[in-house]
C-alpha cells in the first residue's frame, strides 16, 4: 500500500449526529496502518506518549496510583489548542476499556462529570489495521457550547484526529530502531 493510498483512505463518519460548527455531538476518523494491532494498541494506550500523537496534548499524568492503561486507572491531560493555541486546559480522565489488539477508550471529566469519550478501535484490513478514533460527547457546560461555535471547535477536531492518525501511522510502520 503506498503513503497516497493510505491518505486517501482516511474518512469521516458521515452520520448526521455528527458535530458541526453549532453542536459538538460525536465524529470519527480512519486510517489502515500496516502494523499489527498489538503494537497500535500500545502506542495509543500508552497515554503519556499521546502528545506525541495528538496535536492539542501537551502532557499525560498517571494519577491516584495508576501506572498504566488499565480499566479504571486514572490520569490528568494537559492540553492546548483554540485560535492560535491561546487556550489551555487540564482534564481528568478514566480508563474505560483497555482491550489490547482491539480497542483503548478513556471518558474526560468537566466540572466533575464526565464529558466527552474517546475511542481507539483497531480491526484487521488489507495492508494492516484499519484505526479509528472517535470522541462523543455526553457532557459539556454552556459556556463551552458557546465558545465552541466561533471557534469551529467539530472542524478543529477532525483536523485533529486525523493529525493524531497520521503520526500514530508514522510512528507504528517506523523500523524498531526508530521507535
Amino acid at each position: 500500500m503506498t503513503g497516497q493510498e493510505t491518505t486517501q483512505d482516511m474518512t469521516e463518519n458521515p452520520s448526521r449526529d455528527r458535530s458541526s460548527r453549532w453542536w459538538l455531538r460525536q465524529d470519527s476518523q480512519s486510517v489502515v496502518i500496516e502494523a499489527p494491532a498489538e503494537r497500535i494498541y500500545e502506542l495509543v494506550a500508552d497515554l503519556p506518549r499521546m502528545g506525541d500523537w495528538s496535536p492539542e496534548c501537551r502532557q499525560v499524568e498517571w494519577l491516584d496510583g495508576s501506572t498504566g492503561p488499565g480499566e479504571g486507572a486514572t490520569f490528568i491531560g494537559h492540553n492546548q489548542g483554540g485560535p492560535r493555541g491561546l487556550m489551555k486546559w487540564s482534564r481528568r480522565g478514566r480508563v474505560l476499556t483497555a482491550d489490547p489488539g482491539r480497542e483503548f477508550a478513556f471518558v474526560t471529566e468537566e466540572g466533575g462529570r464526565q464529558s466527552t469519550e474517546w475511542r481507539y478501535r483497531l480491526e484487521p484490513a488489507e495492508g494492516g489495521t484499519r484505526v479509528t478514533e472517535s470522541y462523543t460527547v455526553r457532557w459539556i457546560p454552556t459556556w463551552a457550547r458557546i465558545v465552541d461555535v466561533p471557534t469551529n471547535r467539530g472542524r478543529e477536531l477532525r483536523g485533529a484526529m486525523r493529525h493524531t492518525l497520521e503520526r500514530l501511522k508514522g510512528a507504528a510502520e517506523a523500523p524498531p530502531s526508530a521507535r
